[in-house]
């Protein structure tokens, strides 16, 4: 098994070139009262049912947030965190997304300190 930097740079290749968000212009606006309620409509029903994926794009075209952040509530249940940060994102949800950045950020320091150190600790046996 290889070294934990090998193990990040292989984890960092599957890193999508568009990144992990899909930002577009704003569908909601092109979407006149009417349909948009009634499409949040079937979104929440289809949401209850549990036909997540078809109430997900529901969400996504008409912006409802309050859908968005359900979503991500339920991928954040189900230990989907990028997909749960999307759908913040999204909502947008600036205290999830927020939060989520911080931990995310202490991940990545931790990861940076233990490379720091492994390679301390390699340049010292190497003495």
């Amino acid at each position: 098994m290889g070294s934990k930097r090998e193990k990040v740079e292989e984890l960092l290749k599957n890193i999508p070139k568009e990144g992990f968000l899909k930002v577009t212009k704003s569908p909601e606006q092109q979407l006149d009262n009417d349909k948009r309620i009634a499409l949040i409509r079937k979104g929440n029903e289809l949401f209850n049912r549990g036909e997540i994926e078809l109430a997900k794009r529901i969400f996504i075209t008409t912006g409802y947030s309050d859908g968005l952040i359900r979503i991500g509530d339920l991928y954040m249940e189900q230990n989907l965190p990028l997909e749960a940060f999307r759908m913040y994102y999204m909502a947008p949800y600036p205290k999830k997304v927020n939060e989520m950045l911080e931990k995310m950020a202490a991940i990545v320091r931790k990861w940076l300190k233990e490379e720091i150190e492994g390679s301390d600790n390699g340049n010292r046996q190497n003495r």
